[in-house]
């Protein structure tokens, strides 16, 4: 994501002879978010803009100017590793394949591996190697609290071999297990549900509003408006009470281990 907007709010605030803080109290926000906009790590919400615009006497230019939300996944993506780093709470919902953060290294090269068109042998390894950054975020052993709601399609497609699918989703056992996770899994027999046809990641922070950011075909937006991720929030409540408990998914994720030839 370019930081042209970021770098646009930063003039803009300095040329008003104001500090990040001073802008932030003006306009009713924390320092923090006024930093990472100004650093290109978030696009602020339509609400955000005007509020900024109100405070530094700026009419309506930085709300007429936010970045458009439509841009390709490759664009938005490294905004969203930056904030996964960030939240303190990470709510997914998963339909074609296990979460970023929760996969194996073999899980993880067989989907980065069959990417198109396809990629050197090299640029894989590079790929698998900033995934498998991405997870250590789970070695905290409290920050952030993850909910993972696994639609049962993910279990029944495999990717990979029989044994990489295993391992992965005794990988997600383990962690359940160990109360690092939650883990949950949206059954066939439920049917249509509210969050079917695309792959979903709620964020929540200590200093910045939460956002939603959600992926479908080639392409994916992040959503930082209240009234978008709130229906986001919503749509993933509605959809987790129709999920098996947890004691019940972790015994259906060890018997499709099992049907892939994997055991404890």
């Amino acid at each position: 994501m370019t930081n042209t907007y970021g770098d646009w709010l930063r003039q803009k605030r300095e040329t008003a002879g104001l500090t990040q803080q001073q802008l932030a109290d003006r306009a009713i926000m924390t320092r923090s978010h006024i930093a990472h906009i100004e650093a290109g790590r978030r696009v602020p919400s339509k609400e955000d803009a005007r509020r900024l615009d109100r405070a530094l006497g700026t009419g309506n230019v930085l709300s007429s100017f936010l970045p458009q939300d439509d841009v390709a996944t490759a664009d938005y993506f490294e905004a969203v590793r930056v904030l996964e780093q960030q939240a303190v709470m990470i709510r997914e919902y998963a339909l074609a394949y296990f979460p970023g953060i929760l996969q194996t290294k073999r899980y993880a090269r067989a989907v980065l591996g069959s990417a198109f068109p396809p990629v050197s042998e090299e640029e894989c390894d590079r790929r698998v190697v900033t995934r498998l950054e991405r997870a250590k975020i789970l070695e905290d052993p409290l920050t952030p609290v993850v909910w993972a709601l696994l639609d049962e399609a993910l279990l029944r497609r495999p990717v990979g071999s029989r044994d990489v699918m295993g391992e992965q989703i005794l990988h997600v056992v383990r962690l359940a297990e160990t109360g690092r996770i939650r883990a949950h899994v949206m059954p066939f027999d439920v049917g249509f549900h509210p969050l079917i046809g695309s792959m979903l990641t709620l964020m929540w922070f200590e200093d910045q509003p939460p956002l939603a950011y959600g992926e479908g075909g080639h392409t994916a937006r992040l959503h930082d408006s209240p009234a978008v991720v709130r229906k986001w929030q919503h749509r993933y409540d509605l959809a987790l009470s129709d999920a098996l408990p947890q004691k019940e998914s972790l015994a259906l994720l060890r018997a499709t281990a099992e049907e892939y030839g994997h055991h404890d």
